[in-house]
Order: C-alpha cells, then sequence, then structure tokens
C-alpha cells in the first residue's frame, strides 16, 4: 500500500511540474506570440519566422532565403549549363523576340531579348533603350521575360513615354568580366558588344542621354558596377535589390568572393563608387529599390548609407512587404522606375 501511494504521489508532481512548464519552452507548441516554437529558445526574425543557425532569415513559408532568390527545403537543382543563346519558354509576351548578334572576340552568337514599343514598326522616331541585366547565375537572356508584360502594360495605360528594353545575357558570371578566361567577359560582351549592336540596328538613341541600364538582384549589383564604371554610356541606372554585402566582401578581400571565385580588385560596387566620387565624371541619375521582406533589404539600406556618405545622390525606393522578387517589385512600382528613366532621358537631353 505505501509502495502503491508513492507511485501515485510521484506521478502527482511530475503532471504538477509540467503544467507549470513555460509554454515558450515547449517543443512544437505555441509561443507567446501564438507561434509554433520549434526548439526550446530558438530565435526568430521581427516577423516571428524562424532564423537558422548563422541567422539567416527564412521565408513566410519557413524555407531558407538566398541571395539568389531560391528557397531551401528542397534539394537544390544545379544550374543548368551555361549558354550564349538560350531559347525562349514556350508561354512569353508576344511583344518579345529573341534575336542573336556574333559577337567579335569570340567569335559565338550571343542571344538577347527585345522588346519594342508600338508604333515602332510604322514610324521613323528615334528610341531611348533601357538594358535589363537579369538575376542569378549563370547567364541567361531569358531569365528576366516575364517583366515585358507589366512593362508593356505601363506604356500603353500609364502614358509612359516609349523606349526599347533589351533583356541581356550576363555571362558564365553574370555581368563579371573574369580575369584570365576570354569566353567568360560578360560586362564586355554587353557593354562594348551588344550595345554598339543594337545602335547599329534598331533606331536608338545612339548616345549616353538615351541609354538606362536596369537589373534585379545579381542584375542589381552589375547595375552599379557598370553605371560607375562607365558614367559615359549611361543617363539612368536603377538598380533592384543587389546583394551590397556580397560586393563589400569582395571589396575587402582584393576581389574574392570566395575561396574559388575571384574577380579583378576594384571591380566592385564598394570600391568603383569611391572611384566615382573622387573624379570628375559625368553625372548619371541612380534610383536603388529593394522590398522590405527581400533578403537584401539591410544591405541595400547600409549601401545607401555609404553612397550618401560619398555624395552620390540617388533616388530611394524601398516598397513595403515585398520579397526578393523583380516581379513583386513591378507590381507595386513599375511605373515609378519607369517613369524614372524616362526623366532622365528627358533631363539629359536638354544638357
Amino acid at each position: 500500500m505505501k509502495m502503491l501511494l508513492s507511485f501515485v504521489m510521484l506521478g502527482l508532481m511530475t503532471s504538477a511540474a509540467g503544467a507549470q512548464q513555460p509554454a515558450n519552452n515547449r517543443i512544437g507548441q505555441e509561443n507567446s506570440a501564438g507561434r509554433p516554437q520549434t526548439e526550446p529558445g530558438k530565435p526568430r526574425t521581427e516577423s516571428g519566422r524562424p532564423r537558422t543557425e548563422s541567422g539567416k532569415p527564412r521565408t513566410e513559408s519557413g524555407k531558407l532565403q538566398t541571395e539568389s532568390g531560391n528557397r531551401g527545403g528542397k534539394v537544390k537543382r544545379p544550374p543548368a549549363p551555361f549558354k550564349w543563346v538560350n531559347a525562349l519558354p514556350a508561354s512569353y509576351d508576344a511583344g518579345l523576340k529573341h534575336r542573336t548578334f556574333t559577337s567579335p572576340t569570340m567569335g559565338v552568337d550571343v542571344g538577347y531579348l527585345i522588346l519594342l514599343p508600338a508604333g515602332y514598326a510604322v514610324s521613323s522616331q528615334r528610341y531611348p533603350v533601357v538594358y535589363y541585366l537579369h538575376g542569378g547565375r549563370p547567364g541567361s537572356e531569358c531569365k528576366s521575360h516575364r517583366l515585358a508584360g507589366p512593362i508593356r502594360k505601363q506604356m500603353k495605360s500609364a502614358g509612359i513615354p516609349a523606349a526599347i528594353y533589351v533583356f541581356v545575357n550576363g555571362g558564365p558570371v553574370s555581368h563579371y568580366n573574369m580575369p584570365g578566361q576570354p569566353s567568360a567577359q560578360g560586362a564586355d560582351v554587353f557593354v562594348k558588344e551588344l550595345i554598339p549592336h543594337i545602335d547599329q540596328t534598331y533606331r536608338t538613341i545612339a548616345s549616353r542621354s538615351g541609354r538606362a541600364l536596369e537589373g534585379f538582384s545579381q542584375g542589381g549589383r552589375g547595375t552599379m558596377r557598370l553605371s560607375l564604371r562607365y558614367p559615359e554610356v549611361f543617363c539612368s541606372a536603377a538598380a533592384g535589390g543587389g546583394g551590397y554585402a556580397t560586393e563589400k566582401v569582395i571589396s575587402e578581400s582584393g576581389g574574392a568572393e570566395s575561396a574559388t571565385l575571384k574577380f579583378a580588385e576594384g571591380d566592385n560596387a564598394w570600391d568603383l563608387a569611391r572611384a566615382y566620387a573622387a573624379g570628375k565624371k559625368p553625372q548619371v541619375r541612380w534610383m536603388i529599390y529593394v522590398g522590405t521582406k527581400g533578403f537584401n533589404y539591410e544591405n541595400n539600406l547600409a549601401y545607401m548609407e555609404f553612397l550618401s556618405s560619398l555624395g552620390i545622390g540617388f533616388e530611394r525606393v524601398v516598397v513595403p512587404g515585398v520579397p526578393h522578387s523583380a516581379a513583386g517589385i513591378y507590381q507595386q512600382s513599375a511605373e515609378r522606375i519607369m517613369r524614372f528613366h524616362a526623366s532622365s532621358f528627358a533631363a539629359a537631353s536638354e544638357k
């Protein structure tokens, strides 16, 4: 009998201890904010989403965010082998045309997409050009094709002045020149070969007053680097969601992004900004845009502060509630971005 009573008392004491356990220490139950607690004391972001061991935020579904925009949770597919010419997918905007030109330095065809404004075929007018740099690696001219629809819609419904849009293939390491690799000079193929081809082939305003640069993620990084390096080529640049923390690593490591990837020293958005600020160069109108839910949000704010400290002016666009997504940004801010380029063209043509 005494032994039975002892077991009963022990069970009551165990139940009471469990009832007094703090709610936010119970694995699988809810914390004080009403969200599931995955592990005792596991830190979360301000939105309540769990952080990884490295402190990186996750998406709303709990999947790991990465700079390239891919999400964890599934086995990541290796990127497709790089090609200078890539076919459009089965479904794409009817206004897009896929074209190629032969690279003088490489002797191979290079693909690009072009979106001509309505009325181009029946007019003799010359148009400014916006060159759009895709995100991700490796390069492909088709990566940003979904933006063609919103661009055409804005030109038609919002009365934005007509422009030609060209979607660029950024090369094996998107929008970079790789030292010692003649077939991986993505930046030079774009600036020194594609732009002259476009000016010779289409009715463009073939001067800096008629050229703008834009891109997102890797393309945002490329937009800043190339507009800082070539201010005599572009009058307008809109850089979206660039990974400026990575650019800073490259600056501080003598060109190394990682143990296996090294660029020319100084070829990064931080050192090029310093060089631009120190020299007397043509004035570029810059816009930097980013979504508040994007994983590059904080480092975009830091880069904006850096530019301001150098006296480099820019238009700041922070889009609330949008993740790392060019399409998401365009859903809310396409008109503002496109009007920015239009006003840059108008201002540059008056000089």
